[in-house]
């Protein structure tokens, strides 16, 4: 799953647990006692699903993390005067950015 999936997927299962959310709150008004267990049994289950699948983005989301940061620890043991000259590079223009504030 690529970094934009991955994103997308988020943002689809926020706006469906938000959806869900929004219509028992909105429905609770004028709803009568079996219609409120009906509704809060929906959100409950919304919420749990949206849980499970939360936790899988995350996990997948840690497994991509740590799959960058080995692959720039790779390179920059195969290139270290590279990664020094990268370094050095990121310094100074990090050092031009924060004297001119």
């Amino acid at each position: 799953m690529s970094k934009d999936t991955t994103s997308e997927h988020l943002r689809a299962e926020l706006k469906s647990l938000a959806d869900t959310l929004e219509e028992v709150l909105s429905a609770s008004t004028d709803k009568s006692k079996s219609e409120l267990e009906k509704l809060r049994g929906k959100a409950e289950k919304a919420l749990k699903e949206s849980r499970v699948r939360l936790g899988d983005t995350g996990d997948i989301i840690a497994k991509q993390t740590r799959e960058a940061a080995s692959k720039a620890d790779d390179y920059v043991r195969e290139n270290p005067w590279t990664g020094v000259g990268i370094g050095a590079a990121i310094g100074v223009v990090l050092g031009v950015l924060m004297t001119r504030r």
